[in-house]
C-alpha cells in the first residue's frame, strides 16, 4: 500500500553509507533512507572487524536518524517523491543520491544468480560478519583479487588463522597504487603472515558440490590448476550503483554525472560518494565521499562552495597476527604500513627519487614533474608521509633550495 510520509522533507538522502551519514551530520533535519539494518559505519575498517580486532559497534559512525532496512525503489521527479519498498512515499525539496557501489561479481563458471555456499563478497558489514562466522583456524580460503580490498581481506583472514591463497590476475599486487618494487615488498610481507600469493593467474570458475544449494570446493584456474577452498572471497572491485538514477532519466555514464555543486542533470537532485561521477572520474574512495558531502552541505545551506576533485591518499596498515591493536598509521610489532598517492608511474622528463632499505623492509619513491610532486609510494617507515601528502594534496611548488633526496627524509625535507 502506498503511504505518504507527511509534507515534503527539505532534504532526503538515499543511502546511509559514509557519504550519506556525513551529510546528515552536517545538514539539520535531513531524512536518510538506508537499506542496511545496521546503523551507519566506517566501511574502511571492515577488515578490522573481519580480523576480530573490532566489534561492529566500534566502527559505528556518529548517530544519525536513518530509516533502516528501507530500500528506495523509484524516484518520481515530476512530483518530487521517493517511493520505498515498504510502501512509503517521501516528498523532497532536494534529493541526494548516496547509493554507493556494488561489488563486481566476475563471470566465473559455477557462479550463477544464487551465490554458492562459502562464496562471499566483501563490501558490507553483513558480508563481513558472514565471512567471519564461516572462518575457523585452518579453514582453506581463496581470495580472488589482489587490489586494496583483496589484500585487506587476505591479511584479515590470515589473522583469523585461515590458510589463505590470494589470486591476482595482474602482474603484481595493488597495481593501481604500487610500482613493482613496492608490490614485491607487500607480497613478501603477506607471505610472512602465511598468505600464499599467486600473480598473473586467471580464475576460470568455481567447482561446487551439487544439490539445491551448491557449496564451493575449489577455485579453478585457467591453466587447469585447482585451489582447494572451503571459503572464497570475491574482491574484484566495485561498480557504482546507478540503477535508481538511470531509471529516473538522469545523466549516467560510469556513475551519476554531477557538476561542481554535486548537482545531477536534474537541478533538484544531487549525488555524492561512490555513485557520483565528477569531471569524468568516479573515485570510489572514502576520502572523496566525505569531501563531496562537506561541499554539498555548504551548497544546501546556501553558502558558496564548489567541488574541484579529490587528491586522495591510499593508506593500508598490515599487522602480524600476534600484534596488538595500534593507532592507525603506526606499525606494531611485525606490522607494516604503506601509503600511495598520485601518479607513481613516471613520464618522460620526470625526476624519480627512490630510497630502499632492505634490512628494515622500507621503501620510498616519489615522482617529481616540473616543480611539483606527481605521486609517490612509501612502504615501511611512514615518517615523511604527512608532509609529502600535504604538499601533493595542496599542489604546492617544491622549494627550489631543497634537493630531491631530502624529500624522503623523515621530515619531508622542509
Amino acid at each position: 500500500m502506498r503511504t505518504r510520509s507527511g509534507n515534503a522533507a527539505r532534504v532526503v538522502v538515499i543511502g546511509a553509507g559514509m557519504a550519506g551519514a556525513r551529510l546528515a551530520a552536517r545538514v539539520p533535519g535531513v531524512t536518510v533512507v538506508g537499506e542496511e539494518e545496521h546503523a551507519p559505519y566506517n566501511r574502511v575498517l571492515l577488515a578490522e572487524v573481519l580480523a576480530g580486532r573490532y566489534e561492529p559497534d566500534v566502527i559505528a559512525l556518529p548517530p544519525a536518524e536513518v530509516r533502516r532496512g528501507v530500500r528506495a525503489v523509484r524516484i518520481d521527479r515530476a512530483d518530487r517523491e521517493v517511493l520505498c519498498d515498504d510502501g512509503g512515499v517521501i516528498g523532497y525539496e532536494r534529493l541526494v543520491l548516496a547509493t554507493g557501489s556494488n561489488p563486481v561479481l566476475p563471470p566465473l563458471r559455477g557462479l550463477g544468480r544464487t551465490m554458492p555456499d562459502g562464496v562471499h563478497p566483501f563490501r558490507t558489514l553483513d558480508d563481513c560478519l558472514a565471512l567471519r562466522a564461516a572462518v575457523r583456524p585452518g579453514t582453506r580460503a581463496v581470495v580472488i583479487g589482489g587490489g586494496l580490498l583483496g589484500v585487506s581481506a587476505a591479511r584479515a583472514l590470515a589473522e583469523c588463522g585461515a590458510q589463505v591463497v590470494l589470486a591476482q590476475q595482474g602482474e603484481h599486487l595493488m597495481e593501481r597504487q604500487l610500482d613493482a618494487e613496492a608490490a614485491g615488498l607487500l607480497r613478501r610481507h603477506l607471505e610472512a603472515l602465511g598468505v600464499e600469493v599467486h600473480t598473473e593467474c586467471r580464475v576460470r570458475g568455481l567447482r561446487c558440490t551439487g544439490g539445491a544449494v551448491p557449496a564451493v570446493r575449489a577455485v579453478e584456474m585457467a591453466d587447469g590448476y585447482e585451489l582447494e577452498a572451503e571459503v572464497t572471497v570475491l574482491a574484484c572491485g566495485v561498480r557504482p550503483r546507478t540503477g535508481l538514477a538511470r531509471a529516473a532519466g538522469l545523466d549516467v555514464r560510469e556513475g551519476v554525472v554531477v557538476d561542481d555543486e554535486l548537482r545531477t542533470s536534474d537541478p533538484y537532485i544531487h549525488a555524492v560518494g561512490d555513485c557520483a561521477e565528477h569531471d569524468g572520474t568516479v573515485y570510489g574512495l572514502a576520502g572523496a565521499a566525505l569531501e563531496q558531502a562537506d561541499v554539498l552541505a555548504e551548497v544546501l545551506a546556501g553558502r558558496p562552495a564548489r567541488y574541484g576533485g579529490t587528491r586522495a591518499l591510499t593508506r593500508l596498515t598490515l599487522r602480524s597476527p600476534s600484534a596488538s591493536p595500534v593507532v592507525a598509521g603506526a606499525s606494531g610489532a611485525g606490522g607494516l604500513d604503506l601509503a600511495a598517492f598520485g601518479d607513481s608511474r613516471p613520464l618522460p622528463g620526470d625526476d624519480v627519487v627512490r630510497l630502499a632499505d632492505a634490512t628494515r623492509g622500507a621503501y620510498r619513491t616519489v615522482v617529481v614533474r616540473g616543480d611539483r610532486l606527481a605521486g609517490g609510494v612509501l612502504f615501511g617507515d611512514l615518517a615523511a608521509v604527512g608532509t609529502l601528502a600535504r604538499t601533493w594534496q595542496d599542489d604546492e611548488a617544491l622549494p627550489a633550495d631543497v634537493s630531491l633526496l631530502h624529500l624522503l627524509t623523515n621530515d619531508g625535507g622542509f
